[in-house]
């Protein structure tokens, strides 16, 4: 996955560096690779996926 960016005219390089940040969050390539920057077990792996699902169904239930 390849993310490009054309300059527009009259942009200067530090607004366009600011729309590559945000696509790049808006992708979660910013979040996968701290993510990965570490190795994680698998134990662990599903552990964090176990409580992601118990929180989204706690605030499904909760409203």
């Amino acid at each position: 996955m390849a993310i490009r960016i054309k300059a527009r005219q009259g942009e200067s390089a530090e607004q366009m560096l600011r729309r590559f940040k945000k696509l790049c969050e808006k992708e979660g390539l910013t979040k996968d690779i701290k993510r990965r920057q570490y190795f994680e077990k698998p134990s662990e792996r599903r552990r964090r996926a176990q409580r992601k699902s118990a929180a989204r169904l706690s605030r499904t239930t909760g409203r």
